[in-house]
């Protein structure tokens, strides 16, 4: 579950938080999500969809920055099939580290604390404040 302090850009459009759960070996995962409802991609407004995709690169770039990983991936579910177990658009950005067997370690996910998220956001709130 998204909680405020777990958000480190908004705007009118869009909101980017640290995910409070994540693979073992990808810590702190990032979500974009719409700030107005929509189901999945289906439901996505054009212009709305590419605005999270153009501020997933730049994530993605921040990422490398900020969290010294090696790589990045990004991730979207669409219903039941296809994966979806949160039924509000979002846009997974995840770190990626050399060797972490993400995609083998499908299931492998923990819950985080506050604590444990925190230097993420707060590293990634002081990164996009510099470039406001």
């Amino acid at each position: 579950m998204q909680r405020q302090k777990d958000i480190f850009y908004q705007d009118n459009e869009i909101i980017a938080f640290v995910g409070g759960k994540c693979w073992i070996n990808n810590p702190a995962g990032t979500i974009i999500i719409p700030n107005k409802h929509y189901e999945n991609i289906y439901d996505l407004p054009n212009e709305l969809g590419h605005k999270i995709f153009d501020f997933s690169k730049e994530l993605a770039i921040a990422l490398k920055e900020v969290y010294k990983c090696e790589g990045v991936s990004t991730r979207q579910h669409n219903e039941p099939a296809g994966n979806q177990d949160v039924f509000h658009y979002h846009y997974h950005v995840i770190p990626r580290y050399k060797d972490d067997k993400l995609y083998i370690n499908n299931d492998n996910f923990i819950w985080t604390t506050y604590q444990e998220r925190k230097p993420y956001v707060e590293k990634l709130k002081e990164y996009f404040n510099d470039k406001a």
